[in-house]
């Protein structure tokens, strides 16, 4: 383990001459004092010179060391710049100490990332420019410098040594990181110094680091301080060259009223000296006192930073200037609040539209006159939009609107017969005013047959025109409404059609009705008639199943004792006839059986006995007993149920005649390969789905639908290759349907099916 190079307690020489007074006294003629954050002042790195006295007391290693640190001391004295001090501290402990290498990175302050300020020792180039960014957060160094703490980095003998160090001039050679700032007088670490590891730790390098940091820190903060007074200087210049530029007068106020910063203009109006005229200083001094009023805290708090007008008074001249006042508030952390004010001349501006407001005035007055006139001809003309003639008198036209104008002018470009249709229509209209004004009614309505010059056919109109007297009872004028007919005409030819349509669609309504009602009559009556045939054929086909199935199960009875050996042993030829005997007769009994379950559904005498049972217990069962077919087939049949299946509630026997006929089915139609019997739970709508799935020849889609019909076999050929009466799957269905359910089918051909019974958990009782 190293030793902390500042953690480390000092000893000989540093022991020795700990108190500063017996080794050093300040000469503050050298350098004039400073002050650092409104501390005492401060007079930099002292100037040593050896008390005579201690100095006979030291032997001569002691002086040697003791004129080594006068040198270190007086270099910094002279020195400010950070660059130059660090090669000179540099130099010094290699020359004096026997650090071969050194390194020595600073932070400039508001950058990030350590800067090379000087360096010994190295031969390479690229030990001045050797830079650190801060923002590596996993890089050692920026860790020491974070953390304040020494890191020493021994040498290198392994591609992992190498991953663990940070990449520095020194390569693989060892190295101490000491941080500078963390026992000086800086609250925080400004920067690093990478000395060589093989360098021993002594007492005397303590005592420089100790030193080195508290010059840069001073070298640093005094940096700080000019450069954030030169940028001071800086902004202020801007902002009066700013202020100055503006013509409108701009002023800083305290809460007192008094002036802080004020621009060229702002001048003018509110200052004077006193060498000045007396009506200058009188304008100025009113102009203050009108500006205090109107900056003072009740103005300001009623209008916030609302726009208000100022009179002041001209300086130059006495006359008035109309100013708009915008003032706001402003906090400042160390000068307390101000009043910022903006004032732009407005005289010119109030002036000018005080004559604006007066000539307006006169014009609304003069505009609504004319309006009062124009607006009641107008009335007249734009209320319809029918044409509109207004005649005087004599009969002459005096107004028109543009659909009058259509009629009564010939327009520019127009053939001759265009202009006869005018002329007539001029002529007709000018008949029907002369016999209004020959007239002693004050209205008259008539019709006039026009032409519709622009689309040269007839237009017959209604005329309505109204006399206009004065209030003396005399003729001003005559106003003539003429409205189009040619729509209404229309309108009441389309009524009568539309009312003759309707007439004839009513006896057509009337007729198809009384014939829908008699096709429908018709249709009940076939349907009950087709009820009760289908009612009488099940009922048939249920008694002729039980009249089929008694002597049948007799021959099947009396078979079966013959191959037991009842009446004696048998010949095996006799033995083989017998057997396919009973056969054909099962084979006979199941399609009487199918028949008889399809009546009886068909009938609604098919009983349901719902119970409570297991689903593994009833797959078993329905494997179990087609077991003799599976083993002459050869396929595998397998179970897959999940796991905490519930009870199925719904008729068991049901259920089991449903599963064996899918399961014969799948045994009967699959060659090779295997069948499935899975069952699952689905909980969102409390359902068993039970699947049969097998390998077989597959069904195709458009054949998918049809397997589910009465009596309907895919292959209906006298030589098909499976037998069946095409009854099984239709049964199945229906009886799915009485349980509530439904049987699904998914298969594609020469892949196999999947058959699924698809049951409520709790079916009806």
């Amino acid at each position: 383990m190293r030793k902390s190079l500042l953690k480390t307690p000092p000893s000989g020489l540093s022991s020795r001459l700990a108190p500063p007074a017996a080794l050093v006294a300040v000469d503050a003629a050298r350098r004039p004092a400073s002050r650092r954050n409104g501390s005492a002042p401060y007079t930099g790195v002292p100037r040593v010179r050896v008390a005579v006295e201690e100095a006979s007391a030291l032997s001569d290693e002691e002086q040697q060391q003791l004129a080594a640190r006068v040198r270190l001391l007086e270099g910094f004295i002279s020195r400010t710049d950070v660059s130059d001090t660090a090669q000179h501290a540099l130099q010094w402990i290699g020359e004096t100490l026997g650090i071969a290498k050194s390194i020595c990175l600073v932070r400039p302050m508001g950058d990030p990332a350590l800067f090379a300020a000087g360096q010994y020792g190295f031969t390479n180039p690229a030990a001045s420019s050797f830079t650190v960014s801060l923002e590596e957060w996993g890089n050692p160094l920026v860790n020491a410098l974070n953390n304040r703490k020494e890191v020493f980095f021994p040498d290198a003998h392994s591609a992992a040594d190498r991953k663990r160090r940070p990449a520095t001039p020194f390569d693989d050679a060892a190295f101490h990181v000491v941080p500078l700032g963390v026992s000086g007088v800086g609250d925080e670490a400004f920067g690093l110094l990478l000395l060589d590891g093989r360098a021993p730790v002594t007492s005397e390098l303590h005592w420089f680091i100790s030193v080195f940091v508290q010059k840069l820190d001073q070298i640093l903060r005094q940096q700080a301080l000019t450069e954030g007074d030169r940028k001071q200087g800086r902004e202020r210049s801007l902002l009066y060259s700013i202020i100055n530029a503006v013509s409108d007068p701009i002023l800083l106020t305290d809460t007192e009223g008094r002036l802080l910063i004020a621009n060229q203009r702002a001048l003018t109006l509110f200052t004077a000296s006193e060498e000045e005229s007396e009506g200058r200083r009188g304008a100025v001094r009113m102009n203050n006192m009108l500006l205090s009023s109107a900056l003072s805290s009740k103005a300001i708090e009623e209008t916030g930073a609302r726009r208000r007008e100022l009179l002041l008074v001209n300086p130059a001249d006495g006359s008035d200037l109309v100013f708009e006042l915008l003032s706001t508030v402003t906090e400042d952390p160390r000068q307390g609040s101000g009043v910022v004010s903006i004032l732009r001349n407005v005289t010119d501006l109030r002036r000018a539209s005080e004559e604006i407001e007066e000539n307006y005035r006169k014009m609304r007055v003069a505009e609504a006159q004319a309006r009062a006139e124009s607006d009641r001809l107008n009335l007249i003309i734009d209320s319809v939009a029918d044409p509109i003639v207004v005649t005087d008198a004599s009969g002459a036209t005096s107004l028109m609107n543009e659909p009058a104008e259509r009629l009564f002018t010939i327009p520019s470009g127009a053939s001759e017969i265009e202009q006869r249709w005018v002329q007539t229509n001029d002529a007709h209209f000018s008949s029907f005013i002369a016999g209004m004004l020959v007239s002693a009614d004050q209205r008259r309505n008539g019709e006039i047959g026009l032409v519709d010059a622009k689309a040269g056919e007839p237009m017959p109109v209604e005329a309505i025109a109204g006399k206009i007297l004065s209030e003396h009872g005399e003729l001003n004028a005559v106003v003539t409404i003429l409205h189009d007919r040619r729509e209404a005409i229309e309108k009441a030819e389309l009524y009568e059609q539309l009312q003759h349509a309707a007439d004839e669609l009513e006896r057509k309504i009337q007729a198809a009705t009384a014939d829908i009602a008699q096709q429908n009559e018709l249709l009940r009556r076939q349907a009950i008639e087709l009820e009760q045939a289908s009612a009488l054929k099940s009922q048939f086909l249920a008694n002729m199943s039980h009249e089929f199935r008694t002597p049948l199960n007799a021959m099947l009875g009396y078979t079966s004792m013959l191959l037991q050996g009842v009446a004696g042993p048998l010949e095996a030829p006799v033995k083989r006839q017998l057997a396919r005997v009973e056969s054909n007769g099962r084979h006979l009994l199941t399609i009487i059986n199918e028949i008889l379950d399809i009546s009886r559904i068909e009938a609604g005498r098919m009983p349901l006995q719902a119970s409570k049972f297991k689903i593994y217990d009833l797959m078993s069962e329905v494997r179990a007993e087609l077991d003799p077919i599976i083993l002459r087939s050869k396929l595998t049949v397998t179970m897959q149920l999940e796991r905490d299946l519930p009870q199925l509630v719904t008729d068991r026997q049901k259920v089991k005649q449903i599963l064996v006929n899918l399961l014969s089915n799948a045994v009967k139609f699959t060659h090779h390969g295997g069948v499935t019997l899975s069952a699952r739970r689905n909980a969102r709508d409390r359902t068993i789905a039970l699947a049969v799935t097998d390998t077989g020849i597959g069904i195709s889609a458009a054949d998918q639908d049809r397997i589910f019909e009465d009596f309907r076999q895919l292959d209906n050929t006298p030589t098909r290759a499976y037998g069946g009466t095409g009854l099984g799957l239709s049964i199945c269905r229906r009886l799915a349907q009485m349980l509530d359910g439904r049987i699904s089918v998914q298969s594609q051909v020469g892949k196999g099916s999947t058959f699924t019974l698809t049951l409520p958990i709790k079916g009806r009782k």
